[in-house]
This record gives structure tokens, sequence and C-alpha cells, in this order.
């Protein structure tokens, strides 16, 4: 009876005037409404991934993708660092041990 509750709660399915009175009716029940729920959210899911892809189509076909210039950024610093690094060392093998 509890889990009857807690599934037709959780669905919003609501408190109707019928009701199946047989365990193997509700346990049916239950599982059309937890599927009907499931199917919603993969309807959504699909939904909001489209929309996410032609956002992101978008971002690369416009140079506005983020990802993209923060990795530019990264780059450009690495290079950077390397080219320090190539210095110092470089440095410190003219002027011998240390």
């Amino acid at each position: 009876m509890g889990i009857w509750w807690a599934i037709e709660t959780v669905t919003t399915v609501g408190y109707g005037d019928i009701v199946p009175d047989q365990t193997v009716g509700k346990v049916i029940a239950a599982f059309l409404m937890l599927g009907g729920l499931s199917l919603l959210a993969v309807v959504t899911a699909a939904e909001t991934s489209g929309f996410v892809s032609r956002a992101q189509t978008r971002g690369r076909i416009d140079g506005d993708d983020a990802v993209v210039k923060k990795i530019e950024e990264l780059t450009t610093e690495l290079h950077a660092v390397r080219a320090e690094l190539h210095r110092l060392r470089s440095g410190n093998d003219s002027n011998g041990p240390a």
C-alpha cells in the first residue's frame, strides 16, 4: 500500500476515483506510471541535447567556442614557459656548474 502511494505521488497521477484493487493491477499500473515518466525524461533529454548541439555548432562556426579559446590561451602560455625554461637552461649551461 505504501509503495503504491509513493509511486502514485511521485508520478503526480494523484488519487483518482478508480484505483486497482488487486496487487497485480497495482504493479502493472506502477510500471505504466514509471514508464510514462521515463519516456517524458528521455524526450526532454533528447530535445535538450539537440539544442546544446546546435549551440555548439554555431559557436564553432562563429569562432566563439570558449573551450577552443581557453586551449589557445593555454598553448600560448605553455610556449612562453618552454621558452623561458630553455632560456634559463642555456644560461646555466654557459656559466658552468652551480
